[in-house]
């Protein structure tokens, strides 16, 4: 029963039993004259209105206590529904419990990665290699219960989230929040590791750590190209990206497979990647102990330094040339 419902009915009791016992005891001090005889009916009606008062309060917290049992169930109940299904289903790349609707080729994928990995195979035909046009995707399948629906974070049929995390930009659905997902408005797309823990810099056009806030050199458009060692486009990749010294990017492994094999030069503008002082005093004692023949005692040339930029007229040494400005090796030869 509605409790407002219930309430009105008692106090309409209330108010009939305090009329009725009222009239009797008035009919009754009539015949007999006795006005003891009201007040006797008045203590009645008073005792019949404690115990209908007592049952009152009882109905209201009897009802109040059902509400609250029967809210708790029904959220509990929606809770455990949404969460069906929770890190069991997705890819390699994501836990969620949909797949995609290709726009591009209608196919239907786990994610966007599943869907650029098979259409750039090795195996497919190059013309028909493609990716895919993530903002363009419309439709998803939930993989619960099957129904193919328009984007969005829960299922139409069976009532199911089909990602914890959920983009309607990026039409992203993940599981897995532990990656600290967070959608980037300068970038255009989701970025993971925590809004707190990122910038965005407008020059760049790109997110970096906040650790790099006031130290970085900007270069336009950092991230909108390839690596230079692997080739990937580094805006949209999955693996760490670092900045160069020089303003650069490029893979964390990439760089460190480059140290491997001893290149400690930014692959696309030469500078020094790293403190390169110990190898220039390495250099200093190899050339003072490797004098040059008495033909080449005085044979200057020009060099360009890639670290400062400066171009200086410079002793020739078979093994290397030593920029005066900023003692660096890392040099080149312009002209003899």
């Amino acid at each position: 029963m509605n409790p407002s419902l219930g309430v009105m009915l008692i106090g309409a009791v209330q108010r009939w039993i305090m009329l009725l016992l009222i009239s009797i005891g008035l009919q009754q001090c009539r015949r007999k004259q006795q006005c003891h005889g009201v007040f006797a009916w008045l203590v009645r009606a008073r005792d019949m209105f404690e115990i209908l008062g007592f049952l009152l309060n009882m109905y209201i917290y009897a009802d109040r206590e059902f509400l609250v049992t029967e809210e708790s169930t029904n959220h509990n109940g929606s809770t455990e529904l949404l969460r069906k299904g929770f890190m069991e289903y997705g890819c390699q790349h994501y836990r969620r419990r949909c797949r995609i609707r290709a726009p591009c080729c209608n196919e239907i994928f786990d994610c966007r990665h599943c869907h650029n990995e098979a259409m750039n195979n090795i195996n497919v035909d190059q013309k028909l290699r493609h990716d895919i046009p993530r903002h363009e995707v419309n439709q998803v399948i939930c993989s619960l219960c099957g129904t193919e629906q328009k984007v969005q974070q829960v299922c139409v049929n069976c009532g199911v989230c089909m990602g914890e995390y959920f983009c309607e930009s990026c039409k992203l659905f993940d599981d897995d929040t532990s990656k600290k997902q967070y959608h980037c408005d300068g970038c255009g797309i989701c970025r993971i590791g925590g809004r707190d823990n990122f910038f965005h810099c407008h020059k760049c056009r790109c997110c970096y750590s906040m650790l790099l806030k006031n130290s970085h050199p900007c270069v336009e458009g950092a991230m909108h190209h390839d690596c230079p060692v692997c080739c990937e486009y580094l805006f949209e990749t999955r693996q760490d990206v670092i900045v160069l010294p020089c303003g650069h990017t490029i893979h964390k492994n990439c760089l460190k497979e480059m140290r491997e094999h001893h290149q400690y030069a930014c692959p696309i503008c030469s500078k020094s990647v790293c403190d390169m002082s110990k190898v220039w005093e390495k250099y200093d004692r190899e050339i003072a102990a490797t004098p040059m023949p008495e033909a080449y005692l005085n044979k200057k040339v020009w060099i360009l330094c890639n670290d400062c930029g400066k171009t200086s007229n410079v002793q020739f040494h078979v093994l290397a040339q030593k920029c005066p400005n900023c003692k660096s090796y890392n040099t080149r030869l312009t002209r003899g």
